[in-house]
């Protein structure tokens, strides 16, 4: 124990560390989070043109609007909701903006995909359905959901995306889910699991792998490595206790950027529509999840992930001599399979979403299975098990592998 005390507390001095930690608490936290919040995502849209994003400095006031503004129909989303919502954008001078992050965004994604047979084909010019849509026409609305969930869940079964077992697992799941849905104000959470949060992830990696690539790599760097066969030590437990402080490094890490972003929310969204599910950011999500059970899946995906790569990253440093070569690969490892992207063949595309941080944990919106030996598991389920059980089979290997390099 005193070792790691004394390893990690070395890793905590380096000026490297503390530039990393502070760039990414503040691109992740203060960018990410708190700006977002108060500023370019939810600040009203603002008549100054000469500000970057073209929103006002008020996002918490808006967000309280918001919140008002969802309170009026009710706890609950039914047809009359839906429909006195519509009317409401309707009838308001001027028409309130699409882009603007009250619901409207969701409520026009409702209208498109369950009711596209009222949008008017022969209009020579464009509006988006919600401006023109006759309200008294908008009934039915979880039946509609449900016709649209069968068809895409067809489509999908006809792409041979899926098979019939999968289809039918997919509709148990969705079996489960309450109705009538539970509503609060839903962008706020939207941007929270599709965007701020979800991104964590792949942002924190690139710092993580600044830290982590040197660790074993820098002793050859800093021509230190022999001197470790001097101590009373030894090579082996110093090994040990540096992949056990790289990984508390991980994990404080993470602790440090979701405990600030999990603040920000907290300040600026509250707790307020926890329990609505998260059907009402995606119409064909099938798990019967609400969005607080949405952003533990979430936070469990980071911190998981972050996990993995860091116990891949210090295997990198392990197997190299050189610092640049054992920081390229890190990056590389979460970089190529976003750059190569539709150019890989389908099951190298499924097999990269497997990599530590570089699958999306908002595939709890998507209806993907993967299959082994045949039986269909939800994706969800295996971007959590299997990126953390890479970075546990790498460590071992991370110490094997500079325990050879220092016996030649």
């Amino acid at each position: 124990m005193e070792l790691f005390a004394l390893e990690h507390k070395r890793l905590w001095r380096s000026t490297r560390v503390w530039i990393c930690v502070l760039l990414c608490f503040i691109y992740c936290v203060i960018y990410g989070g708190v700006l977002s919040y108060q500023w370019f995502v939810f600040g009203n849209v603002g008549i100054d043109s000469t500000s970057p994003y073209k929103n006002n400095f008020d996002g918490y006031s808006a967000i309280q609007d918001y919140k008002a503004q969802a309170d009026k129909y009710g706890d609950v989303w039914t047809d009359e909701a839906f429909q006195q919502m519509v009317k409401d954008f309707q009838t308001m001078e001027p028409p309130q903006q699409l882009q603007s992050m009250y619901d409207w965004q969701t409520v026009s994604s409702f209208l498109n995909n369950l009711y596209p047979e009222l949008m008017d084909m022969e209009s020579q010019t464009y509006q988006p359905l919600i401006h023109y849509v006759d309200t008294e026409k908008l009934t039915d609305f979880y039946e509609k959901r449900q016709e649209f969930l069968d068809y895409n869940l067809e489509v999908s079964r006809q792409n041979y995306l899926l098979t019939d077992e999968d289809v039918e697992t997919l509709r148990e799941m969705d079996s489960q889910i309450e109705e009538p849905y539970k509503y609060d104000w839903i962008q706020g959470w939207s941007h929270l699991l599709s965007t701020s949060l979800a991104s964590t992830g792949s942002l924190m990696a690139p710092f993580l792998a600044i830290v982590l690539a040197f660790t074993f790599s820098g002793e050859w760097h800093n021509s230190t490595a022999p001197l470790l066969h001097t101590t009373k030590h030894g090579w082996r437990k110093l090994a040990y206790v540096k992949v056990l402080s790289g990984l508390a490094f991980a994990v404080e890490l993470f602790v440090l950027i979701a405990g600030g972003e999990i603040l920000a929310q907290l300040v600026y969204l509250g707790t307020s529509g926890w329990d609505t599910p998260i059907q009402l950011i995606k119409l064909v999500a099938v798990a019967p999840w609400n969005m607080l059970q949405a952003e533990l899946y979430e936070l469990a995906f980071i911190f998981l992930g972050v996990i993995g790569y860091a116990g891949v990253v210090m295997l990198f440093s392990a197997l190299v001599k050189n610092n640049v070569l054992s920081l390229v690969f890190s990056l590389a490892l979460i970089e190529v399979p976003g750059l190569l992207g539709f150019y890989l063949p389908v099951w190298a595309q499924d097999a990269s979403q497997f990599i530590p941080l570089v699958g999306s944990p908002t595939d709890i919106f998507r209806m993907n299975m993967f299959h082994i030996f045949g039986k269909g598991v939800w994706m969800p389920w295996m971007l959590i098990t299997v990126p953390v059980l890479i970075g546990i089979v790498c460590t071992p290997f991370a110490i094997k592998g500079w325990a050879r390099r220092q016996k030649v």
